[in-house]
């Protein structure tokens, strides 16, 4: 994989690479020809295991409206009852709308970090195995690495156990 210019980054991408850059880190994001919609293309894109991918997924608490991001394994599937005892209330699937509304991208390129509103957000404790992550970065063909102990600094997030 060969890193690009930055300076050419479609605009999702950029706002994620500003965000990286923001938090004093120093991970580029790529915009590949492959897609990395979900966990699956991007492994296969990136050529990485299943596991290293990291899924951003974006639901809503059900009293409070809350957004709740769960940054999980591309190999895990997330027990939804386990993760609201954490957060004190049921979490509800967000829908698209909901999503571009409080992150400002769209399904398939949600990024770790750079939303719009700062979501209460959890880190699958199965991520912090791996040495190197890869996480979707705006849109579904920008992805950017980074290691796995920088994930939490990053994010802000709360390592918890989030599958069955």
């Amino acid at each position: 994989m060969t890193s690009q210019d930055t300076k050419n980054l479609s605009k999702s991408a950029q706002r994620v690479q500003d965000a990286i850059t923001s938090a004093g880190c120093e991970f580029t994001v790529l915009e590949l020809p492959g897609s990395t919609r979900t966990a699956e293309e991007s492994a296969n894109t990136i050529g990485c295991e299943l596991g290293q991918i990291v899924k951003s997924l974006i639901f809503k608490g059900k009293e409070s409206g809350k957004p709740v991001l769960l940054l999980v394994s591309g190999s895990n599937r997330v027990k939804e009852k386990k993760v609201a005892k954490y957060l004190g209330e049921k979490l509800v699937k967000a829908d698209a709308e909901f999503t571009r509304e409080v992150t400002g991208f769209a399904i398939g390129g949600i990024p770790p970090i750079g939303h719009l509103t700062q979501p209460v957000t959890y880190i699958d404790e199965d991520l912090l195995q791996y040495e190197v992550l890869w996480a979707a970065a705006g849109t579904p063909h920008a992805v950017f690495s980074l290691p796995a102990d920088k994930l939490v600094a990053l994010t802000q997030g709360e390592v918890v156990a989030v599958k069955a």
